[in-house]
């Protein structure tokens, strides 16, 4: 599943679009994991895209007097062509159309989405979102207040969006490798130096995803055709057997969630 990292990567790919006009939305399959909605197209037609930005793992279009919300799901991308382009692929659903260039929404397993509304922040699937991992908001002292209560394990705590947004599986249990926390400790008994540890090593991962273009698990591209390429600097997710990159001792597999968790027993304690 696309996570922050290639979701950022994908937006700063289509950035360009920016102030340009959006001719047309062409819709080929309206059942994605919720069912497009039937006016979507009339009310988004000939708009000025204002800006283009992120919230948790959703992609805003915003146009003149609308938002359009779009999710890539388990298994969506995006890929720009050429306007008069009319090569299709399978499970092409969704063609956005500018003057000159197309953005296609491509997703083989249709658990993405695209909504429209007039008011972002009162959509249900943005108002209870939590702050985004990168801001200021997601602090040590933020982490340790609202975990003070929680008997939920650290790593399926921090992947709840209601608590911060847009932090997956990939990027759980680097993050807490990077800060020395095993992902079976209770939330609730975190102290506040190892909150401030778990949001600094958040952000270090996710700035370092985001710079070399996400990751290549699930042959992730961006919509420009770049791969990602933070696969190979992936310290526990994907290796289990592996020898720790820090003490050499192998690294664990277990199940948190029904969700693979890799971690090292001994440098996270």
């Amino acid at each position: 599943m696309p996570e922050l990292p290639e979701v950022e990567t994908t937006l700063q790919a289509i950035k360009k679009f920016k102030n340009q006009n959006l001719n047309d939305v062409k819709i080929y399959n309206r059942n994605l994991r919720w069912k497009v909605n039937k006016n979507l197209e009339k009310k988004s037609r000939n708009k000025t895209l204002k800006n283009l930005s992120r919230r948790a793992k959703y992609i805003i279009f915003e146009l003149d007097d609308a938002f359009l919300i779009l999710h890539l799901g388990m298994s969506g991308s995006l890929r720009i062509t050429k306007k008069e382009d009319n090569y299709f692929l399978k499970h092409d659903h969704i063609e956005f159309i500018f003057d000159k260039e197309k953005i296609v929404y491509n997703d083989p397993r249709r658990f993405g989405s695209l909504h429209i509304t007039n008011n972002l922040e009162t959509h249900r699937l943005i108002n209870n979102l939590g702050p985004e991992p990168l801001s200021r908001n997601f602090s040590g002292s933020y982490l340790y207040e609202i975990s003070r209560k929680s008997n939920t394990n650290i790593k399926t705590f921090i992947m709840n969006q209601k608590h911060v947004v847009g932090i997956g599986n990939i990027y759980a249990s680097e993050t807490l490798y990077l800060a020395k926390i095993n992902p079976l400790k209770t939330s609730h008994e975190l102290t506040e130096e190892e909150c401030k540890k778990i949001t600094h090593a958040s952000k270090k991962i996710l700035k370092s995803a985001i710079k070399v273009g996400g990751t290549t698990l699930k042959d992730f591209y961006s919509a420009d055709g770049s791969p990602g390429y933070f696969k190979i600097k992936l310290n526990v997710y994907g290796r289990d057997g592996q020898p720790c990159r820090k003490c050499k001792k192998d690294i664990k597999k277990i199940n948190l969630n029904q969700r693979a968790t890799y971690f090292c027993s001994k440098c996270q304690i």
